[in-house]
């Protein structure tokens, strides 16, 4: 590495926790960091890691070396809940909707915890310990869920009301731009189209730059409120699905059913039948008395609605 190279290599370093303290200082003073608490503690998981491992690059290899994977570690299960962060707060409206991808994210997490220690244990090589496989496994599962959140945010926010200018549209951006960039270098690292891990290193910390710097406008600038007045017909159909599937009506309630014999009915009748309020109570009386005797079903005869007082 010449000499020019080593100083915008550091250059790109030193930037980052300058970034991240602007970031942290802005959330903090409006209070952003009560909303988004895991992309808060993500934020000072980042200058902690710059604070210890910076310094240890220089004085020993060994240190650097372990205190790097435990924070890339720490990174990538704070980089997986700031994502359900983020759709929890999408979400925020439908509670019914909320609860679901809750429960499926947790899924998504086993499954990515098991896959990263199958394919450490199976993965037959020398120059990489299973454990940092396991960890770079878990890292690319994590990138891959935060491009499909961005590519969600950037296909469905008129669905779910969000605007591209609010807090977490900007942090899923963040997220979903550097993931891609990093998958793009891996994917030529591994296939052997890129072979200069120094250029692919600058490039990686340029995008992380460039990742910090929409953060850094994103909490910089006022959250629109969300849109009221836009359609949200569909998720609203969704959220009353799914809550009529937790809530489904009781099988033994013959209430709604004996209402809708007594509109029809009264519909049909002579103009000098009882009242429609009188003869909903007449029937919810007997189908109450009915039901407390144990009676195993109940039938309205039609002459007892129609009939004259």
């Amino acid at each position: 590495m010449n000499e020019k190279i080593k100083v915008l290599y550091y250059a790109l370093w030193i930037a980052h926790p300058i970034l991240q303290m602007g970031i942290a200082a802005i959330m903090f003073r409006r209070g952003l960091h009560r909303k988004f608490k895991f992309f808060f503690a993500y934020i000072l998981t980042q200058l902690v890691t710059f604070v210890v491992v910076f310094p240890a690059m220089w004085h020993s290899y060994s240190a650097f070396f372990y205190f790097y994977w435990v924070c890339d570690a720490l990174s990538v299960a704070f980089g997986f809940a700031v994502i359900h962060e983020v759709f929890v707060d999408v979400f925020r409206a439908f509670h019914t909707l909320r609860d679901l991808g809750t429960v499926l994210f947790k899924w998504a997490g086993l499954v990515m915890l098991l896959v990263a220690g199958v394919v450490s244990v199976s993965t037959d090589s020398s120059d990489i310990a299973p454990w940092m496989q396991a960890i770079i496994t878990s890292q690319r599962c994590v990138r891959i869920i935060q491009i499909g959140m961005v590519l969600f945010l950037l296909f469905f926010a008129r669905y779910v009301g969000i605007s591209r200018r609010q807090h977490s549209f900007g942090i899923a951006l963040g997220f979903g731009s550097f993931a891609v960039i990093e998958l793009i270098l891996i994917c030529s690292w591994v296939g052997k189209h890129w072979g200069d891990p120094t250029t692919m290193s600058i490039l990686n910390m340029a995008a992380y730059n460039g990742t910090l710097l929409i953060w850094l406008g994103y909490v910089g600038v006022k959250s629109p409120a969300r849109d009221a007045s836009m359609s949200l017909l569909q998720p609203q159909r969704w959220e009353q699905s799914l809550t009529d599937i937790h809530h489904p009506l009781p099988a033994d309630s013959l209430i709604p059913m004996f209402e809708g014999m007594v509109d029809r009915a009264l519909s049909r009748t002579h103009p000098d039948a009882p009242p429609a309020q009188e003869a909903l109570g007449a029937v919810k009386g007997t189908a109450t008395r009915g039901a407390a005797a144990g009676a195993g079903g109940f039938s309205l005869p039609a002459v007892q609605v129609s009939s004259k007082s």
